[in-house]
């Protein structure tokens, strides 16, 4: 299994295999085309309520990842969407966040490689 993670502002490369974004919303400034996603896959994305909470806020990181978990666990039909994608070869999941080290996708990229 294979994830890598890499910010929509970044720029494609073949490498990146399946390219799904995993944001609720399409990042401000992109063109479809030139994101070169696969798949836009919004509904394994934190909610709208946790994603406002959050806010960016690294004093809420771990609180953050646990509500999160805590979605992911319930919401079985699109992490096993995202999860058939990952089975079969190498994965990109594409994020808007600036911050590379405290955002969903590090979270929806650990709550896959730890499922049984």
């Amino acid at each position: 299994m294979t994830i890598l993670l890499k910010r929509v502002y970044e720029p494609y490369a073949p490498s990146d295999g399946f390219r799904i974004l995993v944001d609720r919303l399409w990042p401000r400034g992109v063109s479809k085309c030139s994101a070169h996603i696969d798949l836009w896959l919004k509904d394994v994305a934190p909610s709208t309520p946790l994603r406002k909470w959050f806010g960016h806020d690294r004093l809420k990181w771990i609180e953050f990842r646990d509500r999160y978990f805590l979605e992911l666990r319930h919401n079985s039909e699109a992490v096993e969407q995202l999860a058939k994608h990952v089975n079969h070869g190498p994965v990109t999941l594409v994020y808007g966040a600036k911050d590379e080290e405290h955002n969903h996708a590090l979270v929806l990229r650990e709550y896959l490689e730890n499922r049984e």
